[in-house]
């Protein structure tokens, strides 16, 4: 750490009005009593917020607007409690030496959890189930009927658009369903120990023809954006489903909303939409053949757990010098 600073200064917004984003007292007072050079600042309102924004060397926050960063005249590390960093990613802080991190390590337990339970749902017809238990009517002879027969997961071929650590951890939780995945990734040299195939971005064709489920779990990019559109949705398999586990941004909903009227592809669970939250009156809600999760893939009761390690350990190594734990690449969005 340059020399010439001499108290370190950790800003960290957190707002009561929403209760995954308010600090919770005891990671507050952790955090003050392991660090006594750093001081420690949890702004639970606008005014505090504004207040220390020049003077704070560490900033802790999923948004930052232009205007504020351009007030921070000591900024030197952002860290996002999130793994998307998109809203952090405006002209100005790119462009500076400000280093950015992310929670990608803190939410891919969870997502891969999440992913897997729509997996089975839609295996297991259990949005058909819902809607029986909502009528009070026993469906049995209607889960027969030719297309919505329950089936299995083993023999499934997954394919994967992204192999960070959320695909990482999903394929660590598929594998004892006995499926076979295929995935794609920015260097594809890596990755073949735990995946069937390993494909470069532009080498999707052969992923989209054979998945059974294509999962989505790449980074909101420029390059990602609409990255499953008509061409892509009408390579897949009739009977193939669509997971976005992402960001809404990934996929052309237009495209998609065809596709699953058409009966072009078998259905879709979304996690993320576009837009986002999704309007009442938008036409996804009312599709019979799509699942609708509220972007809770992250959601757990562990979040703080694992954010205070992980945010610990990289301020340990930011006072040290070393470097840091999910270090963001500004330049490419991840």
């Amino acid at each position: 750490m340059p020399a010439d600073i001499e108290k370190h200064t950790l800003l960290w917004p957190s707002s009561p009005r929403v209760e995954y984003t308010d600090v919770p007292p005891q990671v507050e007072q952790s955090f003050q009593s392991e660090f006594p050079g750093v001081a420690i600042v949890v702004a639970r309102s606008e005014q505090v917020l504004e207040a220390h924004l020049p003077d704070c060397e560490i900033l802790v926050a999923m948004k930052v607007q232009p205007e504020q960063f351009a007030r921070c005249r000591k900024l030197r590390w952002i860290h996002s409690p999130m793994a998307g960093v998109t809203s952090l990613l405006f002209p100005e802080l790119v462009a500076s030496g400000v280093i950015l991190t992310n929670a990608s390590t803190v939410h891919a337990v969870p997502v891969a959890e999440h992913t897997l339970a729509l997996l089975l749902a839609l295996a297991r017809r259990l949005p058909d189930c819902f809607r029986y238990q909502a009528e009070r009517r026993w469906g049995q002879d209607d889960s027969w009927q030719p297309g919505r027969v329950p089936f299995e997961l083993q023999g499934k071929t997954l394919g994967l658009v992204g192999l960070g650590t959320i695909g990482r951890e999903l394929i660590a939780r598929v594998r004892p369903f006995g499926m076979r995945v295929l995935a794609t990734r920015r260097d594809p040299s890596q990755g073949g120990e735990i995946a069937d195939r390993v494909y470069a971005p532009h080498e999707l064709g052969p992923v989209l023809a054979e998945a059974d489920f294509l999962v989505l779990a790449a980074p909101d990019t420029p390059e990602t954006r609409h990255l499953i559109g008509r061409s892509e949705l009408a390579r897949m398999k009739p009977t193939a489903y669509l997971v976005n586990v992402a960001r809404g941004t990934l996929v052309d909903t237009e495209a998609l909303l065809e596709a699953l009227r058409a009966g072009q592809i078998a259905g879709a669970a979304l996690d993320v939409t576009d837009p986002e939250p999704l309007p009442p009156e938008h036409p996804l809600w009312k599709l019979p053949n799509v699942l609708i999760t509220p972007h809770l893939g992250g959601a757990s009761t562990l979040f703080w757990q694992r954010e205070s390690v992980l945010l610990r350990e990289n301020l340990r190594r930011y006072l040290a010098g070393q470097p840091l734990q999910n270090l963001v690449d500004k330049s490419k969005g991840y």
